[in-house]
């Protein structure tokens, strides 16, 4: 789970979406996929009996939290996750714990109604909303599709009930409901559809376009599993036991966070001060002395970096590569050990 600090003030005109310093990771956890064991597969339930005597793999949501607390008073948490934590222990344990939460909707659940009349589901309760106002957004690259900008729709829902699922041993329903807002982003004409579960009450349209943008903004954790996975490495470790593989991938992620940060500072703070990049003082003057042009900004640092990984910079090569980085950064750190090495060392005599 990685935490950043989102801006208190209004954004700016045309913005998609604001700088995130990262403050670091908050829980880091290692779940080993287990084979579903045979007694579940035979029984004739489905095997809803026998799986009550071990941990879901949902339930890692929820013990996630756990770890990391509660807010204090004065402050607000909110999760963003994508629709693979759209589980009801999960939302009931933010609601439990007072942090907030901006998760997209996998599951149309039944909405618990005051009358009678057959309850509605919570699709059909978020597409029929009107939409409220425009968001400009800046698409990732997906394969087949190139990066794009587009324009979408937003629209909001006032408070909904999220019905309790069956759970194994009761029916459905008997759980306390979850109380939340459904906010509706979608491409018109397009495939694009987000259907966020929001903690809080939304009752404007710039509620609703910012709870957009924090959704929006979870692109960060696929970018730090990238640079973790395909810069530095982490799934070509070649250990043998799983208590070595733990610790080398919690030393790799520090390393691959401060990598993700130093881009999403070159891409939305380009002109920020050089020493506002994250590398130490001592990696500056080395890194600097690397190079013929000056270094003034976060942008040069980051292209800085990226030439010791082998980055040309020319026109059509692109941004650089998380594994480019992670050789820049491994670079400049042997150039600066030499330098602390050759301060250590006597005069040579002639």
């Amino acid at each position: 789970m990685v935490a950043a600090s989102w801006p208190a003030s209004d954004l700016p005109a045309g913005a998609v979406r604001p700088p995130l310093p990262l403050l670091g990771l908050l829980d880091q956890q290692f779940y080993v996929r287990q084979a579903r064991p045979a007694a579940e597969k035979a029984h004739p339930h489905g095997g809803s009996r026998p799986r009550q005597g071990r941990v879901r793999e949902s339930a890692l949501w929820a013990r996630s939290l756990r770890a990391v607390g509660s807010p204090p008073a004065a402050g607000r948490w909110v999760v963003v996750a994508d629709r693979g934590a759209d589980i009801y222990e999960h939302l009931r344990q933010c609601r439990q714990q007072g942090l907030g939460f901006v998760v997209r909707a996998a599951q149309d659940r039944g909405l618990v109604a005051p009358s009678e009349a057959p309850p509605p589901t919570l699709f059909a309760v978020a597409r029929a909303q009107p939409s409220a106002g425009q968001l400009e957004l800046a698409l990732r690259a997906r394969p087949g599709q190139a990066a794009r900008q587009v324009r979408l729709q937003v629209s909001y829902s006032a408070v909904l009930a999220l019905r309790a699922p069956q759970r194994p041993g009761a029916s459905t329903g008997k759980g306390e409901p979850v109380a939340a807002s459904v906010v509706q982003v979608w491409e018109p004409g397009g495939k694009l559809e987000w259907l966020l579960l929001c903690d809080d009450v939304i009752s404007s349209f710039p509620q609703a376009q910012e709870r957009a943008r924090q959704y929006a903004s979870r692109w960060l954790i696929e970018d730090f599993h990238k640079a973790l996975k395909t810069g530095l490495g982490a799934e070509r470790l070649q250990l043998h036991t799983a208590p070595r593989l733990f610790a080398a991938v919690a030393l790799l992620s520090v390393v691959a966070l401060a990598l993700v940060d130093l881009r999403e500072h070159s891409r939305q703070q380009p002109d920020a001060p050089a020493e506002s990049s994250g590398l130490s003082a001592s990696y500056l003057r080395v890194l600097r002395s690397q190079r013929t042009r000056p270094i003034r900004t976060v942008r040069e640092v980051f292209y800085a970096l990226a030439g010791l990984g082998g980055h040309l910079g020319r026109t059509g090569d692109g941004p650089p590569g998380w594994q480019t980085l992670w050789l820049g950064l491994v670079s400049l750190r042997y150039l600066a050990e030499g330098v602390r090495l050759a301060a250590l060392l006597p005069p040579e005599e002639h």
